[in-house]
């Protein structure tokens, strides 16, 4: 009996630790999820209202403005806008292009930092990661600096050498744009990747270089598998941070009239809200690009969890 009350005794207090446990820690939280509902959840709700409702004067346009729900017009012209088409288009080509570069340059570069013969490896981190502490509209004003001719002193070096080139011309300007953004987030990612080599067991590597393998099949065979679930969240971050392209973008555009003011959907969404002043028209794009996101977030977590798997 003395001990079944001590078993009571003790069970009643663990459920009001407990309790308190969670009482506390619901206390901790509730300051972040206001922040989070202000900053995040509030304007995706107010940006659907914006898009399923539009600004329309009555009689020759010199009426007072006034809100009619319109349902998906918005979108409709939206998909109907050539430019906003064309844009979605041109995104798609920087990611075919970007994202093996960037993501590729980074697995390579982790892969040499991690080999038994790199040597001085935190001077190569540091320099590596330099580009990446740059704010990104420094970056591409530097970068449009480089590329504008006349002012270049690379394209000065480079016609000194005999080549004549502009990188601003149309058929080179997402190159260049994409330059920039390798430039920018390799030596981040390459940290992380860095990191995820630094966790793989040195047993297997061993292991591996007393069987005969060398660098280049231990890289291969062993320490790449091992760190697919980090370069799975690379592929994840990095799309959806490819699909919010705008300050590049929006930088060389001042440089060159090869970039428009709707080259890409987010400059589209910009040009609408505060060139056209057509909110609605915006937070529509907004929505449709934040849709995109969600199913190649969706797409690439799916894709991820069976290769890990496997």
């Amino acid at each position: 009996m003395a001990t079944q009350a001590l078993t009571t005794t003790v069970r009643r207090r663990g459920r009001a630790l407990a309790g308190t446990g969670g009482r506390t820690a619901a206390l901790f939280l509730v300051p972040f999820f206001a922040v989070f509902a202000i900053a995040m959840i509030a304007p995706v709700i107010y940006s659907l209202v914006l898009s399923f409702h539009s600004q329309q004067k009555s009689g020759l346009g010199f009426g007072e403005a006034k809100t009619v729900f319109v349902g998906l017009e918005n979108y409709v012209q939206v998909f109907q806008s050539e430019t906003f088409v064309e844009g979605i288009a041109r995104l798609g080509l920087y990611c075919l292009i970007y994202i093996p570069c960037m993501v590729g340059g980074a697995v390579v570069f982790a892969l040499l930092l991690d080999a038994t013969v790199a040597k001085a490896r935190k001077l190569f981190q540091l320099l590596v990661f330099l580009p990446h502490a740059v704010p990104g509209v420094i970056a591409a004003l530097i970068w449009a600096y480089l590329y504008t001719p006349g002012i270049s002193p690379l394209i000065q070096a480079l016609q000194g050498g005999g080549i004549q080139i502009n990188f601003l011309d149309a058929h080179l300007v997402l190159p260049s744009i994409v330059n920039i953004g390798v430039w920018e987030w390799t030596g981040y990612n390459v940290i992380i990747l860095f990191t995820a080599l630094q966790a793989v067991p040195r047993e297997i590597l061993e292991a591996a270089r007393v069987d005969g393998a060398g660098e280049i099949r231990a890289a291969i065979s062993i320490k790449f598998p091992l760190i697919l679930p980090a370069l799975s969240v690379i592929m994840l971050f990095t799309i959806i941070g490819t699909l919010q392209l705008f300050t590049e973008p929006s930088i060389i555009s001042k440089a060159t009239a090869s970039v428009t003011s709707t080259w890409v959907p987010n400059l589209w969404a910009y040009d609408a809200a505060f060139i056209r002043h057509n909110l609605n028209q915006a937070a529509a794009a907004s929505i449709i690009i934040a849709g995109l996101a969600a199913v190649l977030s969706l797409a690439v977590t799916r894709l991820s969890s069976r290769m890990n798997k496997s």
